[in-house]
């Protein structure tokens, strides 16, 4: 692995030069709006239907004692994107950047990426899951490991967990105490960190979902397999799921690259560039609040929960409008009359 020295690289915005004056001023405008939306809009929506999840998922375990297998999952994965929102926050200080240390800038990095790839990867796992539940394996092994839903969260941990170790390893980072402006994906990380991002990150992960989607539809079932129908509404939240992470995260991916390219030119690139990095950077979190609407409504156990939320307020509501109104207390009027 060869070191590069990368503290030439900044920001179009840093620049002083004259000649894209005008030209930052409009792009800083529109990333500014698009960020007041992303705060506004998206991490209230997105945190609310976290809550709502988290609530459901509990009070099932309450009332069963038991998690269904892709309640687990789910659960992780919800638990993750809401993270995923309370990192976005760092977007507060667009169209500026968050001011730390190189330090500080890595250690937000690593967390970010274990969020990052514990979806992704989480995933893969619900789909595989889908898989081999619709054609049984043959292999005790991997039927013993499938039926553990807690062990395939505890193996995507650690397989996130060591990403983003090589990841942080990809930094770069010399002087630990120096002051940077910092991203989520740090504008100072060498060439190599992004294209491992981009490889184990989404190019592979894609590949397998490809795959496993082919395999589901292709595929013959065994006769004593359950049929389509049976998991077809679990699988087709799953499915809405994956088709939202996939486009936001290809826009991101597609940015991520083109700035490896012009650190490979040794650019600093335009004000248009750092504009789209933005904007990537702010649907790559939109889509953890969209994910977490789309498990509320499609997934059925949070779709009854909502439901009886939803007919309990209501009630409520009926109880206080149908309710007496208060009595109030007449003073008699017996004692006026007798001092007459």
């Amino acid at each position: 692995m060869i070191s590069h020295n990368m503290t030439w690289i900044r920001y179009p915005s840093q620049t002083s030069d004259p000649s894209i004056i005008m030209e930052l001023i409009d792009f800083q405008n529109i990333i500014s709006r698009f960020m007041h939306c992303y705060i506004a809009f998206f991490v209230p929506t997105g945190l609310i239907a976290g809550i709502f999840i988290l609530t459901i998922f509990i009070k099932n375990y309450l009332r069963h004692r038991v998690f269904e297998k892709l309640d687990i999952f789910l659960l992780d994965f919800t638990i993750s994107n809401i993270i995923m929102i309370f990192f976005s926050l760092t977007v507060i200080t667009r169209p500026g950047y968050l001011r730390t240390t190189y330090f500080g800038c890595g250690a937000l990095s690593f967390f970010f990426n274990v969020v990052y790839f514990n979806s992704q990867y989480l995933l893969i796992v619900m789909l595989l899951t889908f898989l081999l539940h619709r054609f049984p394996p043959r292999t005790v092994l991997i039927s013993k490991a499938i039926q553990s839903p807690m062990l395939c969260v505890g193996v995507v941990l650690i397989c996130a967990l060591c990403k983003s170790l090589v990841a942080v390893a990809l930094l770069g980072i010399d002087n630990f105490h120096t002051k940077t402006e910092c991203q989520l994906d740090p504008l100072f990380a060498w060439p190599e960190y992004e294209i491992f991002k981009f490889s184990f990150g989404f190019g592979i992960p894609l590949l397998f979902q490809i795959i496993f989607f082919i395999l589901f539809f292709v595929k013959k079932a065994q006769p004593e397999a359950p049929t389509l129908r049976e998991i077809i509404q679990a699988y087709l939240a799953v499915l809405t799921i994956s088709i939202t992470m996939f486009a936001s995260r290809l826009f991101y991916n597609i940015m991520i690259l083109s700035r490896t390219t012009l650190k490979i030119y040794k650019s600093f690139g335009t004000p248009k560039n750092e504009l789209m990095m933005n904007i990537a950077e702010i649907v790559l979190f939109s889509e953890s609040c969209i994910s977490l609407i789309l498990v509320l409504c499609l997934h059925k156990p949070c779709q009854t929960g909502i439901l009886k939320i939803i007919m309990n307020l209501t009630k409520v509501c009926r109880r206080d409008t149908t309710s007496s109104p208060i009595d109030i207390p007449i003073a008699s009027m017996h004692g006026e009359n007798e001092s007459h």
